[in-house]
């Protein structure tokens, strides 16, 4: 599968500088960060999640960390917030390989949350909607056309 032709179209159209990757397929975040030989924590995954009981919110942490449930919700002001299931987003990203969704919820019109430690490094990397592919941006131009929201929300991998 190759990546969907509108993430290309919608980074062009807004004039961003991106660099597609291609690598072998891998489908966790840290094989998708060893294939590429990047760190872990410049790496972003997405992370479903359902708040409130039915509305999904994109979070995006370091390929290295997880997402604490618990600090998201209170963020979120929220008690009721769990992972979603892949049968519960599939839908949401129709040309992308199910789990290899960019963090351009903003296309999807999904509510996305960054977690700050992304902002230690100047250039961001990302799934590019298949196992195979990655884009590379700056994060400045990421913050600029997603608009997450940022806060610390994610905890290290053990």
């Amino acid at each position: 599968m190759a990546i969907p032709a509108y993430i290309c179209k919608f980074l062009d159209s807004q004039g961003v500088s991106y660099q597609l990757c291609t690598h072998s397929r891998a489908y966790t975040a840290q094989g998708i960060a060893q294939a590429q030989h990047l760190s872990g924590k410049r790496l972003a995954k997405v992370v479903m999640v359902i708040v409130d009981d039915s509305k999904l919110v994109m979070a995006v942490v370091p390929a290295s960390c997880h997402v604490n449930l618990d600090r998201l919700g209170r963020l979120l002001d929220t008690s009721w917030i769990r992972l979603a299931t892949e049968e519960e987003f599939k839908d949401v990203f129709p040309e992308c390989e199910l789990g290899a969704m960019p963090p351009l919820g903003n296309i999807y019109n999904l509510e996305v949350w960054m977690d700050e430690s992304l902002r230690g490094y100047p250039t961001i990397a990302f799934n590019a909607g298949t196992h195979a592919e990655t884009i590379q941006m700056s994060l400045a131009d990421f913050e600029r056309l997603v608009q997450p929201k940022a806060a610390s929300f994610s905890a290290l991998l053990h």
